[in-house]
């Protein structure tokens, strides 16, 4: 058989296999699955395998043990740090959602009617999105600060009114952490809320007026059933990210007075940086995979079935 025959007779071979590779879901997909295992999953198995050693930053040496386990579930703090943490995230997702939500609906409704400065609106509270949190946190202890400089407590001398602790005060500080946040999360529920409110027909609420219900009927019973999946949506995300964040307290209060606003992913930071305690900020760090894996199932339990759409 001539060169030129047996190309010929390959050809179609060749062509065939392109079409199995192009059709393959696994090579195009390939790329992302090493990033990820490279910057994701090798760091989450490498935590695993620290939370079961006595590893410190300071020291080569490491045995595997189930002491730092032992030590870290144990601490007397860490029920104090639990407490502060849900106190936290559970007042930071109540807060943005119903802000969030409250937000989107004015700039939606503001567009419908034509209303200047919807656009404004919505930009300027994509701002407090976007300004870091270690950013976020100065600002809010100029704000909250007990000097003569104080903003809030200069306001309440103006209106004759007691000055506040608000962040030397133990019962007080973890309110002020907790403002701090919802203020910037905030901006995030409103994209995802304004996005969902977008999405919903607007048959939905003519047939609605057709029938004479009122503006909190339609709120009621078409917006929020409608916004159902998104809101839970939204939920496992600022959960997962309130549950992450340090940097706002860190440089608001410092995780005080005491341990008053030390939620678990600034106690993390105190005992890997602080007590260089690698071992045992490991096992916290698994600690908080655990509960953002469990908030998550419990929220995704409620999102609709595919049947209910």
């Amino acid at each position: 058989m001539t060169p030129i025959a047996i190309e010929a007779a390959s050809r179609p071979h060749s062509r065939s296999f392109m079409r199995r590779f192009a059709g393959a879901p696994l090579p195009w997909i390939m790329p992302v699955i090493i990033v990820i295992g490279i910057f994701y999953l090798y760091p989450m198995i490498d935590v695993f395998r620290l939370s079961f050693t006595n590893a410190t930053l300071i020291g080569d040496n490491q045995d595997y043990t189930l002491a730092s386990i032992a030590n870290m579930l144990s601490s007397p703090q860490l029920l104090d740090i639990l407490w502060a943490t849900l106190v936290f995230v559970g007042g930071s997702v109540l807060g943005q959602q119903i802000l969030g939500l409250a937000v989107a609906v004015v700039v939606v409704r503001g567009e419908k009617r034509g209303l200047f400065g919807t656009t404004i609106l919505r930009t300027t509270a994509l701002i407090a999105w976007v300004v870091p949190g270690i950013a976020g946190g100065i600002i809010w202890q100029m704000l909250f600060s007990e000097a003569p400089y104080g903003a809030l407590n200069s306001i309440l001398r103006l209106m004759h009114l007691p000055t506040v602790a608000w962040l030397s005060d133990p019962a007080i500080a973890p309110w002020s952490a907790l403002i701090s946040n919802i203020w910037r999360g905030t901006a995030f529920s409103m994209v995802v809320m304004y996005a969902a409110l977008k999405a919903i027909d607007p048959s939905l609420y003519e047939a609605a007026e057709v029938d004479g219900a009122t503006g909190s009927q339609q709120f009621f019973f078409i917006t929020i059933p409608q916004l159902r999946a998104a809101i839970l949506v939204n939920m496992i995300l600022i959960t997962i990210m309130t549950l992450n964040t340090f940097d706002a307290i860190i440089t608001l209060t410092g995780g005080g007075p005491g341990r008053a606003t030390e939620v678990i992913s600034l106690y993390v930071f105190n005992i890997v940086f602080r007590n260089y305690d690698l071992s045992g900020g490991s096992v916290l760090s698994v600690l908080m995979l655990i509960i953002s894996l469990g908030l998550a199932v419990v929220y995704a339990s409620f999102l609709p079935k595919e049947e209910e759409r």
